[in-house]
């Protein structure tokens, strides 16, 4: 029995030298497409994006309030412009973060597939409220598969 274990575990190492020796033969050619190879990351790590965008939130809080600080200061207006321009601040900073992390790109990349107007479901009639339709595992109503006849209509 102790025989059949080692004999199991050798062929299992041998099929892992060769299959290691494939993996690293794979490596080294540029042009043989790998199965498991990861796709290259694009734009920031998620830890420096986190710092980045954490940094510009808080740094535009510290301007805006000192700011606001420094003409209280000077104008001798009591916390107006510190509270004012605190929370222009942070409104600042959340757009900062909102740009940080939108996804980049043109117009195309950010529509719905079902606003174009070669949609699949285009001149479907639409159930208006309380009706029930076939997707929810109701029953239709009569001429939800009809297209809707009316001014809003597209086709003339």
């Amino acid at each position: 029995m102790a025989e059949d274990d080692d004999e199991r575990l050798r062929s299992n190492m041998d099929r892992l030298r060769s299959s290691l020796s494939k993996a690293r033969a794979g490596q080294a050619e540029p042009d043989a497409p790998r199965a498991s190879a990861r796709p290259a990351p694009q734009g920031d790590s998620g830890m420096s994006l986190g710092m980045r965008a954490g940094s510009e939130f808080i740094s535009a809080v510290v301007v805006g309030a000192g700011i606001g600080w420094g003409l209280d200061h000077l104008l001798k207006t009591s916390p107006a412009f510190l509270i004012l321009l605190f929370f222009l601040g942070v409104a600042a900073g959340v757009w900062n973060v909102i740009r940080l992390t939108s996804p980049k790109g043109g117009g195309a990349t950010l529509d719905s597939r079902l606003s174009h107007t070669n949609a699949a479901d285009k001149g479907l009639r639409r159930s208006a409220p309380g009706e029930h339709d076939v997707l929810n595992g109701r029953r239709a109503p009569r001429d939800a598969k009809e297209p809707s006849g009316g001014a809003d209509d597209d086709e003339d």
